[in-house]
């Protein structure tokens, strides 16, 4: 099996290294493949790259992959006007601009983190232009994971702060602090975390320090009944073990953040750390795979 994964690694970099990435109105955004539309979201600062592998194996299920860089994250360039600009709503109307564009009817969206974030965003704004939902490891409001009690008002002080913060930083300690976070909790595999430190570090300090700010404030739980696609939610636990966090605690946390989200399935990698697609690729596809070839 660990042999199949190798094989479709190195597939994915020969036959994708030919393949055509174009921008759309300042998203990139490369399409793998003929068959059912899905597009692929990445999380904050990160690159399109992460769903490499898990798109090669879902090809072989008739998929079309449509993978999705948002700007200013991962080396790509972040928009003109980032500095004076929300970040999440302006991806969302973005995104959906280019379903338009390319005439993508009713595409399925996977979305990692932040990207899952901006999946539920697109399916509550466009309930009729977004097909099946699967969220990797994201919440509808992350600092509940923490304080259940926590509400958008109450983050906002503690959220402008940690933005005024960061922006104001060194180059170096910005990297240095961006460097740390990484190395927490994000993947099992040394070589992948150095890969999303050395993301962070190509990513335009106004992107991320925006994102994580809407991020910390923005609720969409209220939200959840208006989203009309099946969803599947894939969470991750073993990072916070140490913490005193098991399988069971965790899964209770996703459970009480979707509980709105009518009909939604939940399932928990067994021992992956953030990056799901990285730590159990075979099993993150075989959950997606089974959820969308599911009538």
């Amino acid at each position: 099996m660990k042999q199949r994964w190798i094989f479709l690694m190195l597939s994915a970099v020969a036959g994708f290294a030919h393949a055509s990435v174009k921008l759309e109105d300042g998203l990139q955004v490369e399409v793998r493949g003929e068959g059912r539309p899905v597009l692929f979201i990445p999380g904050l600062n990160s690159a399109a790259s992460t769903w490499d592998a898990s798109c090669e194996a879902l090809r072989k299920d008739g998929v079309q992959c449509h993978l999705l860089q948002l700007p200013g994250f991962a080396g790509l360039a972040a928009l003109p006007d980032q500095a004076t600009q929300p970040f999440l709503p302006v991806m969302r109307s973005r995104v959906l601009a280019y379903i338009e564009r390319a005439k993508l009817d009713r595409p399925a969206v996977v979305g990692h983190s932040l990207g899952g974030a901006l999946a539920l965003m697109l399916a509550i704004e466009a309930p009729d232009k977004i097909g099946d939902l699967v969220i990797v490891d994201s919440l509808p409001f992350f600092p509940a994971a923490t304080n259940p009690a926590a509400t958008s008002d109450m983050m906002l002080p503690m959220a402008e702060g940690m933005r005024t913060s960061m922006q104001a930083q060194t180059d170096e300690a910005y990297f240095q602090q961006a460097k740390a976070a990484a190395s927490m909790g994000m993947s099992r595999d040394p070589a992948r975390v150095a890969e999303i430190q050395q993301w962070g570090q190509d990513s335009a300090r106004c992107a991320t320090t925006q994102a994580m700010f809407e991020l910390f404030t923005m609720d969409l739980r209220p939200q959840l009944d208006q989203v009309k696609a099946r969803t599947r939610v894939l969470g991750a636990w073993a990072a916070y073990q140490p913490m005193g966090s098991t399988l069971e605690s965790t899964r209770g946390i996703f459970e009480a953040q979707y509980a709105t989200l009518q009909g939604v399935e939940i399932a928990m990698a067994p021992n992956a750390y953030h990056f799901i697609m990285f730590d159990d690729p075979e099993w993150l596809v075989e959950q997606v795979s089974a959820f969308l070839s599911t009538p």
